[in-house]
């Protein structure tokens, strides 16, 4: 595969579970990033508990495209 199309394909996902995270009403308002690597997708950010970073995980789940999903968000106290 050229990679052209690989950094292309790679955007697009990265893009797409982007986007997935921000229409998810329960994170409304919230900074939350995904990062994509060659196999994993990296969630990083702060959310306001626990229901929220498991929230934010299993929302870009479907859209992963079977990648590996690291959950890297911060809880604040």
């Amino acid at each position: 595969m050229p990679p052209q199309y690989e950094t292309h394909q790679r955007h697009t996902l990265r893009d797409l579970v982007q986007s997935t995270l921000e229409r998810n009403p329960h994170l409304a308002r919230r900074r939350l990033r995904v990062d994509q690597t060659d196999d994993r997708l990296v969630l990083s950010g702060n959310v306001d508990s626990f229901y929220h970073k498991q929230v934010a995980q299993e929302s870009i789940r479907a859209a992963s495209g079977g990648l590996r999903i690291v959950n890297d968000l911060t809880v604040a106290d």
